[in-house]
C-alpha cells in the first residue's frame, strides 16, 4: 500500500487490518510510515463516527465501550 485512501470505511479497515497484522507496531509508526499525523488520522476517523482504542490497538466504532 502506497497510501492511506481517504473514504473513512476503507481507511478504518485499512489501518485496523496494518495494526492487527503487526505490519507497524504502534498507531505512530504507521501515520509516518505514510506521511500522516497521528492525532490527525484520529480526528479524521471521529468525524467519520470512530475512536481510537489503545488497549486494543485499533479504530472501533464510537461507543463501542459503552
Amino acid at each position: 500500500m502506497e497510501y492511506l485512501p481517504k473514504d473513512p470505511a476503507i481507511l478504518v479497515s485499512s489501518v485496523n487490518m496494518l495494526l492487527r497484522d503487526e505490519e507497524f507496531d504502534s498507531l505512530e509508526s504507521l501515520c509516518y510510515s505514510f506521511g500522516e499525523e497521528p492525532n490527525g488520522l484520529k480526528a479524521r476517523l471521529a468525524q467519520a463516527g470512530y475512536v481510537y482504542s489503545e488497549e486494543q490497538r485499533q479504530f472501533r466504532p464510537t461507543g463501542y465501550d459503552k
